[in-house]
């Protein structure tokens, strides 16, 4: 990248200062108005208009000023009218001066009036100038008698120049005069009704070409496969292509570029061939529309290998293809592989355009590569390609999402012509940086200097209003619109509800979500009678999801069905978010499964599904039938799995998630995979692997010393980690909140009461950091550990705000390990009040009464606990055996090998009762019925079948989903000296390194 940036010279741009062809459903008496085709006899003549020859000579001005003069009068010569006409037939279109001359004239002739052919050619030579085109229309509507050639020739311009709602008027005035559109003219409508998706409306015009016989023209063919394509209804392009007489390399091409769109690439690869084996030669255009279909659809490297077989079959890459590329790679925020092809076509003999500038700098932005993006900027500048439009709008997103709102400032000042789309994009940038006031101030500016806000700038501003939680000031922009004429359309609508929904006013996301299907109800302006589409319904079960209203996202998952949204896959996607989120996991799963094309995406939203329901196993089984469809996983798949292999303790199979990463190349500079993958081995109890990551990677963020300190703080190596923390700002790294979280928590398992105040202190006076709630907590922990507890307690009374659950369960714990029950019913007594259903808080204070011999007040505290029904949580315990991991839980006795697990613990607890050694931990049972080697608890499982099932060298490697007892701590500790094995053990509190009879918790945990 430093590569590529250095080569985009100057870089100092701104300074700090089933249907078918043959046979059609529709009927033409459905129509509408400006479509109905009427078959009444015309008495306009409706013959194609024939052009004579035209002379590269301009026509003498001496001669227009005769004709001119020779008769002023109403009744011109029949000679005078074909002099002018044959005058207008032999100017270019592009003689502004010369068409104008002519047309005035014709008005001092009268000929107008009395010629309307006159009028129809000059209105034609005024529409093939796009710049005459409000000209061309005027003159138009002055004509008495129109005819079909005019016609064509004004909605032709309006098709070039994108006005579709100026067009189909138009269209609706032909039809009204009794004129039909011919096969040259079909073409032109089907691609208006395909750019605006008016499936609808094509239907009809289809209708229309079967009856008038028009479907054997190749060009209405092309036309009506775009418009299905476009329309997302691939079935009926598919029939359109297989009924056509005559196929050429346009209507190959507009199949190959359907099914692209559609994600189906096996099946446009197909097609592709078969235009080949049927002697059709695709051409540049169709190379063009399978390397930018492969890209858009992820597929970069399938991209690149097409535009290699494009170059070995002679023809030569154009800047298009290039675009083709970059663009693709962006779209699906593959950032990095497109300023790869960007430099790639640097170093090709192919210059960008504006439409690489503007495809390239959103990759800049995607990074937040200010110095890339400034690079980008200056090459525009020094190629001349940065006064465009689009270009400087491209500039402003840039700037503002790299976090330079001044620099994007500059540019829109020095833009000189502003349209509505820059004021736009400078708007969007202050609503993107959160800054709404500014964001309203520059409303008001534009308005004051001349320029209308349109429907975009008030979407933009309600997208800044609904993510801030400013219901009323959106509510009160949507009835403005309104009575500004600006109806609100379905962009208004979705970026309300999903900027509710993100804010967490999920509730007033689905009150808006029901307005709209039932608008009357909801005392919303809703003029335009907006129903939500597949967008809308994404934010309603986010929304769903939020609240866990699960029988809500029922009735959306009805709307979705009977819509036909379900086979996209960002709803699909939003479907098993909301199912697992509501804990379904049998409903998300089918639906998961009832998609035909899945992508990364639903595939990650699934193992997340399987993760937050505590079902991990099954979530990384699903991550290999997910390789084992040949689907490449994200970045994002990882950071999903990866702490899962931590919290279970699952070393090799986070060895193979690594391995599958470097296989992958990842972007070498993505430290939050790093990240990741030291918190997983540091969880694994692989310590020196997980510095071994993090000395790899050379540019070391905050993030990646956050996680190398929490690593070693994890494993009570309170030492490195604050040892690491000072290199960390002899390097000039600036610590965060984070950072200190995990200093603390250091200082915390080894007691270091003295550093513990020196970093708690140095955290405002040299950083600026107020200490929060966590900080707060890690301190109680210190002086707690420390066995401080007048003075923890004492520093809760002093804080700034109230105390929250854990804050008081850490100096429960605390009070455990002192046996101090007088301070420690206190702790309790709070935290009932905040957590009076949790059973583990009421446990550990029965420990502290067991542990200072007060047995009367543990057994009270039972019987209460059994009276109010407090259910513990049931325990369970992993360990990972090759490939698999192994799960065992409290209550169940069906596991491999159990009656030789057994054996073994029989075994160790022989040894346990020769050494002296009897249970420590407070049970519940009956005394009668308590066997000290019973075996009941999880992890004592997990180890025996550990020991019997994995090679005597290796480290036993056990995670627990609750606090290990003092029961297990103390037989694990046993087991290493006996057995001679090292036994690693991750519970929710510590983790817990056993050798030689020892732990590195210190028996303080």
């Amino acid at each position: 990248m430093a590569i590529l940036q250095s080569g985009l010279l100057p870089s100092n741009p701104l300074h700090d200062s089933s249907s078918s062809l043959n046979c059609s459903p529709y009927k033409l008496d459905v129509l509408p108005p400006k479509f109905k085709f009427k078959f009444r006899a015309s008495t306009v003549r409706t013959h194609a208009f024939k052009n004579p020859k035209v002379s590269n000579q301009r026509y003498p001005q001496t001669r227009l000023t005769s004709i001119a003069g020779a008769s002023t009068h109403f009744n011109i010569s029949a000679e005078s009218k074909t002099e002018i006409g044959e005058c207008l037939s032999l100017l270019h279109s592009n003689r502004f001066s010369d068409c104008r001359q002519i047309h005035a004239q014709i008005v001092k002739l009268n000929a107008l009036k009395s010629n309307s052919l006159i009028g129809n050619k000059l209105a034609i030579l005024y529409s093939k100038n796009k710049g005459l085109l409000d000209d061309a229309r005027k003159l138009f509507d002055e004509i008495p008698e129109r005819t079909v050639p005019a016609y064509a020739s004004l909605v032709g311009s309006y098709c070039r120049s994108e006005k579709w709602e100026d067009l189909f008027l138009v269209l609706g005035m032909m039809v009204d005069e009794g004129m039909v559109p011919d096969k040259y003219l079909v073409p032109t409508i089907l691609k208006a009704c395909s750019a605006m998706q008016l499936l609808r409306s094509g239907k009809m015009v289809h209708g229309y070409v079967v009856r008038k016989e028009l479907g054997s023209d190749v060009f209405v063919g092309n036309a009506l496969i775009d418009l299905y394509s476009n329309c997302g209804y691939l079935r009926y392009s598919r029939s359109v292509f297989d009924m056509m007489k005559e196929r050429d390399v346009v209507s190959w091409t507009a199949l190959v570029s359907a099914y692209m769109d559609g994600g189906l690439l096996d099946e446009a690869t197909e097609i592709f061939r078969s235009m080949q084996f049927n002697g059709v030669k695709p051409d540049l255009i169709s190379w063009n529309a399978l390397v930018a279909g492969f890209a858009r659809n992820g597929e970069i490297d399938l991209a690149l290998q097409s535009l290699q077989q494009m170059q070995e079959k002679g023809l030569k890459p154009r800047v298009n293809s290039w675009n083709g590329i970059i663009s693709g790679c962006v779209q699906n925020g593959y950032f990095e592989d497109g300023l790869d092809v960007f430099n790639n076509m640097l170093w090709f003999p192919e210059d960008p355009n504006v439409v690489t500038i503007v495809s390239i700098l959103p990759a800049c932005a995607g990074l937040k590569n200010l110095n890339l993006g400034r690079a980008v900027h200056g090459y525009a500048l020094k190629r001349e390609l940065s006064g465009y439009i689009y270009v400087e709008g491209s500039l402003i997103d840039m700037y503002s999402k790299c976090g330079r709102t001044d620099y994007a400032e500059k540019v829109f000042d020095e833009v000189e012509n502003k349209n509505t789309a820059m004021w736009n994009e400078m708007i969007a940038a202050y609503v993107n940086e959160g800054k709404m006031d500014a964001a309203l101030g520059l409303l008001n500016l534009m308005q004051n200097d001349g320029f209308k806000p349109d429907v975009i700038t008030y979407n933009t501003i309600l997208a800044g209003h609904a993510r801030n939680g400013q219901k009323t000031e959106a509510f009160k922009l949507l009835s403005d619109m309104v009575q500004m004429d600006l109806k609100p359309n379905i962009v208004s609508f979705n970026v309300l509800i999903s900027g509710f929904q993100q804010f967490g006013l999920s509730i007033e996301a689905l009150k808006l979500f029901r307005t709209m299907q039932s608008p009357s109800c909801g005392g919303f302006p809703t003029e335009a009678s907006v129903r939500p589409n597949s967008i809308t319904t994404n934010g309603a079960l986010a929304a769903c999801a939020d609240l866990c209203l699960w029988h809500q996202g029922k009735e959306i998952h009805g709307y979705v069905v009977r819509n036909g949204f379900e086979p996209n896959i960002f709803v699909s996607s939003a479907l098993v978010d909301m199912y697992a989120k509501c804990n379904d996991m049998d409903s998300a799963i089918k639906v998961f499964w009832r998609v035909e094309k899945r992508n990364s995406v639903s595939w990650n939203v699934l193992l997340a599904g399987y993760i937050n329901n505590k079902r991990p196993e099954e979530a990384l089984k699903l991550f290999h039938a997910m390789v084992g469809e040949g689907l490449k996983p994200s970045s994002v798949t990882f950071m999903i799995l990866l702490p899962v292999c931590g919290d279970m303790a699952a070393l090799i199979v986070g060895r193979e998630l690594h391995a599958y990463i470097l296989k992958s190349q990842f972007d070498k500079s993505n430290n939050i995979l790093a990240s990741a993958l030291i918190d997983m081995y540091a969880k694994c109890g692989s310590i020196v692997k997980a510095k071994l990551v993090f000395d790899s990677e050379v540019e070391k963020d905050v993030a990646l010393w956050n996680a190398m300190i929490s690593a070693f703080s994890v494993h009570g190596l309170a030492r490195n980690a604050i040892a690491l923390f000072e290199q960390m700002e002899k390097l000039g790294v600036v610590p965060d909140h984070i950072t200190f979280i995990a200093v603390l928590s250091a200082c915390t398992r080894d007691g270091l009461v003295e550093e513990g105040w020196k970093y708690f202190v140095s955290m405002e006076n040299s950083y600026g950091i107020t200490a929060g709630l966590e900080h707060h907590t890690c301190m109680v922990g210190i002086l707690g550990g420390a066995g401080l507890l007048d003075e923890a307690l004492d520093f809760i009374r002093r804080m700034p705000f109230a105390p929250d659950a854990c804050l008081w369960a850490t100096l429960l714990q605390a009070c455990r390990i002192h046996s101090n029950p007088e301070i420690g019913e206190r702790a309790a007594k709070a935290l009932f009040e905040l957590e009076p259903s949790n059973a583990s808080n009421y446990i550990l204070l029965s420990n502290i009464y067991t542990s200072s011999g007060m047995w009367d007040s543990a057994k009270n505290l039972r019987s209460y606990m059994r009276g109010r029904r407090l259910m513990t949580i049931k325990e369970c315990s992993f360990i990972n055996v090759g490939t698999k991991i192994h799960t065992f839980k409290g209550g169940k006795s069906s596991y491999l090998e159990l009656e030789e697990t057994l054996e073994t613990w029989d075994k160790l607890a022989s040894k346990m009762e020769h050494s002296g050694y009897f249970p420590l931990d407070p049970v519940f049972e009956d005394e009668e019925v308590l066997n000290p080697f019973s075996c009941m608890h999880t992890e004592k499982l997990a180890i025996c079948f550990g020991i019997i099932s994995s090679n005597a060298h290796h480290p036993i490697r056990i995670s627990k989903n609750i606090r290990m007892c003092i029961d297990c701590h103390t037989s694990a500790k046993l087991i290493t000296k006996f057995d001679d094995r090292e036994i690693f053990v991750k519970d929710v509190s510590f983790y817990h390194h056993l050798k030689d009879g020892l732990c590195s918790c210190q028996d303080r945990w």
